[in-house]
């Protein structure tokens, strides 16, 4: 099945170093992205939506910066897993800070993933005052 890439971005009104624990910690990300987030061992996260269990591998970890979550066994040839990517960057001109979020799955309909992500940003919002 052919994968697609997704990518928008959020302007919050919270800091870089506020913001990072809820796009990198099950506690924060069980929050506003998943139902229920639980750690596992070897960087691995156990993500649940609608009473399904999606495991990921955390493959990359930036302080303050970005984190990329690797959903397992969601791949045909085992080399184009779905992933998400969050990136926090502030602008050094307004101070502002956004959030940059890839998504890379088999889901192909902007406007159902525009509409996804803009629901869970509210959530995140609301939880950081901003």
């Amino acid at each position: 099945m052919e994968k697609f890439k997704f990518v928008t971005e959020y302007e919050l009104r919270a800091s870089p170093k506020m913001l990072f624990p809820y796009i990198s910690s099950a506690s924060g990300l069980s929050q506003w992205f998943a139902a229920k987030v639980n750690t596992m061992p070897e960087h691995r996260f156990d993500f649940q939506w609608d009473d399904e269990s999606h495991i990921a591998r955390q493959v990359s970890l930036r302080q303050n910066k970005s984190v990329r979550f690797e959903f397992l066994d969601t791949s045909d040839n085992g080399h184009d897993n779905n992933y998400v990517d969050f990136r926090v960057e502030q602008s050094e001109l307004t101070q502002s800070t956004y959030l940059r979020i890839t998504d890379y799955s088999t889901n192909t309909d902007t406007e159902d993933l525009q509409d996804l992500w803009d629901g869970m940003m509210d959530k995140l919002r609301e939880i950081v005052g901003s």
